[in-house]
């Protein structure tokens, strides 16, 4: 076990693709915080803003933008895919392509859109080739693809930079859920040419709920109306005596009024970490760690591997089913014996991180 990390030495923990422990430093980042927030108020706001500043420039390297002004700092998932949502200006007849079977983060926001005359197509993915499908549904009224980097329930990665080549050559804007690869697996979006990437916190970057990584080109932002609006989003910040106003050239232009502070501060102290230990690092690990469930999966007679164990399509999430006994009686099981999961895609889900030592994920194999 990773130091940073002091589980109770009764949990296993394999449950990052759902919500992740916090690391040492970040606890100590969160109650620093309010302890000078309790003696000393606002005295330290000019640090407060450096912090952000900080947490800015760490998202911009997870995912390779260009600029931190590409980087927007908002709520969570379904708050960023809700700006492009209602930010895009449709017209009756337009459609959005989506994975069918996608988190309803990345789907219920589309379907919300069909009083406007938007068709949502789902489409099947669990074929041999997902990103020809995905792009054999777009024709000339696709407006934008929407994917997750990584499903959910089945850990079924992407190829991003087919999916972004395809939505390039037909100008159609590529719009990526990160939050099951942000931080497990290294992300590039010069390589995938996204033109949007949201992702929340608090799973493999390690942080806390209630804050998210929102990345827009600038030929893509300025596409989106703004519907939401306050003193955070202007151009001329800070300056409120000032009566004419224009949105932020920068991605802050989605970030309406006043940041979650304690929030930047727990999660630029995270992904200090993921810095620190390297993505390299942290994606060689998780993968081998789903490559050994895999392999324990398919050797065990009395379980079925959901998963794509392909090398291209690992990712840091493991699903499976037992044969001999139901889902629900499995799971209880081995919630029963500290085994942290959920019961997702019609099977059982582990998620470990790169931090979790081998012997645990043995001891949860063993509970099986």
């Amino acid at each position: 076990m990773h130091p940073e990390f002091q589980l109770d030495k009764n949990i296993i923990h394999l449950n990052h693709a759902a919500v992740s422990p916090w690391p040492a430093r970040t606890v100590k980042a969160v109650s620093n915080f309010a302890n000078e927030n309790y003696t000393q108020g606002s005295l330290g706001y000019l640090e407060w803003v450096q912090t952000e500043n900080r947490l800015r420039e760490r998202m911009s390297r997870l995912v390779n933008a260009s600029s931190t002004d590409d980087i927007a700092l908002l709520k969570n998932t379904s708050e960023g895919l809700s700006v492009i949502a209602y930010g895009i200006d449709w017209q009756d007849g337009d459609n959005v392509v989506i994975p069918a079977n996608e988190f309803p983060s990345n789907r219920i926001v589309w379907e919300s859109l069909c009083p406007l005359g938007v068709d949502v197509r789902q489409i099947d993915i669990q074929c041999p080739d997902p990103e020809a499908a995905l792009i054999a549904a777009m024709d000339g009224r696709t407006r934008l693809l929407s994917v997750s980097a990584v499903q959910y329930a089945t850990g079924l990665r992407l190829l991003l930079e087919v999916l972004g080549v395809a939505c390039n050559k037909r100008s159609i804007l590529f719009c990526v859920d990160a939050i099951q690869q942000l931080g497990a697996l290294r992300f590039d979006t010069q390589q995938c040419q996204a033109d949007f990437i949201v992702a929340d916190a608090h799973k493999w970057m390690l942080g806390p709920e209630g804050l998210a990584l929102f990345y827009s080109k600038p030929a893509a932002r300025e596409r989106l109306k703004l519907s939401q609006f306050g003193w955070h989003m202007v151009e001329q910040m800070g300056d409120f005596s000032r009566t004419d106003w224009l949105p932020a050239s920068s991605a802050r232009r989605f970030e309406c009024g006043s940041p979650n502070t304690l929030g930047v501060y727990a999660t630029e102290a995270s992904l200090s970490l993921i810095d620190e230990v390297g993505m390299d690092s942290i994606e060689s690990q998780v993968l081998e760690n789903s490559r050994w469930l895999c392999q324990q999966i398919e050797a065990d007679s009395g379980l079925e591997l959901i998963s794509d164990p392909r090398a291209e399509r690992l990712s840091g999430i493991v699903t499976f089913r037992p044969l001999k006994q139901t889902v629900e009686s499995v799971y209880k099981k081995i919630s029963s014996a500290g085994v942290i999961c959920v019961p997702r895609g019609g099977g059982i889900r582990f998620s470990p991180h790169f931090y979790t030592d081998r012997s645990l994920i043995e001891q949860a194999m063993a509970c099986l």
